[in-house]
């Protein structure tokens, strides 16, 4: 468990590099998802918000985040 903080460093770090891929940073957004943390709901919750990433990434954030939420019920 020590190494998610990590992971969802790196992974929050690819999905916002805008000189990597749409497809690279949308898979980076994806494995936040499935990590299903609060702390991956929380970084997920920061990609949406972050108005330098395209809507289409944005709105994979907030998908990731609902998955999230709704699977801690």
């Amino acid at each position: 468990m020590a190494e998610f903080p990590d992971e969802l460093k790196k992974l929050a770090d690819i999905a916002t590099d805008l000189d990597f891929s749409a497809k690279l940073r949308i898979d980076a957004i994806d494995q936040l998802g499935t990590i299903g943390t609060h702390e991956a709901l929380l970084t997920l919750l920061n990609l949406a918000a972050n108005d330098k990433l395209s809507a289409k990434e944005r709105d994979i954030a907030l998908k990731q985040a609902r998955r999230i939420v709704r699977a801690s019920h």
